[in-house]
């Protein structure tokens, strides 16, 4: 199995393996190109977005500057905005819904290390999913983390770090991120 394989399967794997490592890179280059474009270029800058990720449905407004690990691994349906400073390490599949709205400075982390100091001395990760569902809006400065599932319909407070499954039709904040209220 290669790192490639063990990494979409959820397993330990070592990013640093050279189509891995290949693959970042050209990620990172495009993300480069995207956000030093001049902001009357929209069509061009939409253009390498197209490009970058695995798919994004066809109204979407991405702010630079942003930053994906690969970028094929995410998803975004229709409607989607986000504002400055959105970092993807989208490690394994991201899932964003339709009507999707992200503030300033988010970051949606698929990969995590092991606790065990010597396991992680040796390079190795695991990367986990992520899904946001539909009609969500995620506040400023909020955190994501592996595994977590955002149900459609949720409002994540700004500042939370969301360790875990958020129901659908949830406001839900604090750090740990918690539910706080239904939403009707």
């Amino acid at each position: 199995m290669t790192e490639k394989e063990k990494a979409r399967a959820g397993q330990w794997y070592f990013p640093a393996d050279q189509t891995l490592f290949s693959e970042c890179q050209l990620a990172k280059q495009r993300c480069f190109e995207i956000n030093q474009l001049h902001p009357k270029f929209l069509q061009k800058r939409n253009a390498l977005i197209r490009e970058l990720l695995g798919s994004v449905g066809t109204n979407f407004y991405m702010e630079p500057p942003i930053f994906f690990d690969y970028g094929y691994n995410t998803h975004i349906g229709e409607n989607f905005y986000s504002n400055h400073n959105l970092v993807v390490l989208d490690c394994a599949r991201v899932e964003i819904g339709d009507h999707v709205y992200i503030a300033p400075n988010v970051g949606i982390y698929t990969a995590t290390h092991p606790l065990d100091a010597a396991q992680r001395a040796s390079g190795q990760e695991k990367a986990l999913p992520i899904f946001i569902g539909n009609c969500c809006w995620i506040g400023g400065n909020v955190c994501v983390l592996p595994g977590v599932h955002i149900g459609d319909n949720c409002v994540i407070g700004a500042g939370s770090v969301v360790t875990r499954d958020i129901p659908a039709n949830t406001l839900a904040f604090g750090n740990p991120c918690r539910p706080i209220r239904k939403l009707t």
